[in-house]
């Protein structure tokens, strides 16, 4: 058990960022019957979710998103030490997307940017990542940006997933102040269960290769994916769930000596409303506290907890409010955590097409991600 304690570190604002693309779930009909999306739909509780277009990415979600927060909070961009982008999906196998993003947000170069790699638990590893930076060195404010575009990467012939991702992408502002007091955040792996939810081709130990590439009916029920679109074993999934999550909840709980009546909110990462009810109902938890995004947004992987603090909790977070976060998946892991937010405030979430904000003031004039080497070295570079 590795319950990370930290001290005087906090995120003070947030903003986040969606495709413009609505997907109606009762109207996505065109590989399955409709009567029995309306069961599937009715059973996963997920009504809408939003789809990046061709030309967006994660990176793109992220950076309209961190656009909106330091315009939003007049930051200066030369005070931002530190730049973390959570994905899965990430812009390119080389370079890391952070590093993208530094240059397109303005940042100077002496920026620490870098990637991380991780499934739905990402935010919550992210921000203990971040935080122990902070603690450790003379870092003014930081960034997490947290993106997904799950959408590209689930089949939409395999009805077990088909209805469930969307995407989306934020920015979470991080300083150091003794307001915040104490944070604990605890994480956990298991890789023996690493097949549960899974892209199995793609990637340096099964490459792509045209056959990798081609659909196939994966089970006796006519579900179709290839082995580059991931897939899961829910009914081990769950199994998996229900027997850890709460027990960490605990864990951490009483690690920060508190109880879990004393949250202003419980934040779960948005996987499964059936789940999340059953873990309420299990621990006796308030459900009042428990915000959801499932319905509108589906389940967005890593983004699902702080995207469901800008939806929900816009406007909630004056004054000092403690947090109770929650998420699990791919590998498998799983963290929890219970976190002051002190004062943070919360930006409308802003939407995205083909690859830009959609609200004009968030655009600004930096070198494409895709110019070649000689437009971009014509461009003056961010000095410190």
């Amino acid at each position: 058990m590795a319950i990370m304690k930290f001290n005087g570190v906090g995120i003070t604002a947030m903003a986040g960022a969606v495709p413009s693309h609505v997907i109606e779930n009762l109207k996505y009909t065109e590989h399955f019957p409709p009567e029995m999306v309306k069961e599937v739909v009715e059973k996963v509780d997920i009504y809408e979710r939003r789809f990046a277009d061709e030309k967006t990415c994660s990176s793109d979600l992220c950076f309209a998103a961190a656009q909106k927060l330091i315009l939003d909070n007049n930051i200066d961009r030369d005070e931002i030490d530190l730049l973390v982008f959570i994905s899965q999906t990430a812009d390119y196998r080389m370079p890391a997307t952070s590093i993208t993003l530094q240059h397109r947000l303005g940042l100077k170069n002496s920026c620490i940017a870098f990637d991380v790699n991780l499934g739905c638990s990402a935010f919550l590893y992210g921000m203990s990542v971040v935080y122990s930076m902070m603690e450790a060195g003379n870092i003014r404010k930081a960034l997490i940006l947290d993106g997904e575009t799950r959408s590209k990467v689930y089949g939409p012939r395999d009805r077990r997933s088909a209805f469930i991702f969307g995407d989306a992408g934020i920015a979470a502002l991080v300083e150091r102040n003794p307001k915040f007091g104490d944070s604990y955040i605890s994480l956990n792996s298991d890789g023996s269960r690493a097949d549960l939810i899974m892209i199995k081709a793609g990637g340096y130990r099964h490459m792509s290769t045209p056959e990798t590439l081609k659909e196939r009916v994966v089970d006796e029920y006519g579900n179709m994916r290839s082995e580059e679109q991931g897939y899961m074993k829910g009914g081990d999934v769950f199994n998996f769930v229900i027997r850890e999550i709460p027990r960490d909840i605990k864990n951490t709980l009483a690690a920060a000596n508190v109880a879990a009546d004393q949250m202003d909110y419980i934040v779960f990462h948005q996987a499964n409303n059936f789940i999340n009810s059953y873990i309420a109902k299990k621990m006796k938890l308030d459900t009042s506290k428990i915000p959801h995004t499932i319905e509108k947004f589906g389940n967005t992987s890593s983004v699902s907890v702080p995207i469901t603090i800008v939806s929900e909790l816009k406007g909630k977070l004056d004054g000092n409010k403690k947090l109770l976060m929650s998420a699990f998946g791919v590998g498998m892991t799983w963290a929890s955590a219970v976190v002051p937010f002190v004062d943070c405030k919360i930006s409308d979430i802003v939407e995205v097409e083909n690859g830009l904000p959609c609200d004009e003031s968030l655009r600004r004039e930096y070198t494409p991600i895709e110019s070649n080497s000689e437009e971009s070295s014509s461009k003056p570079q961010k000095e410190d």
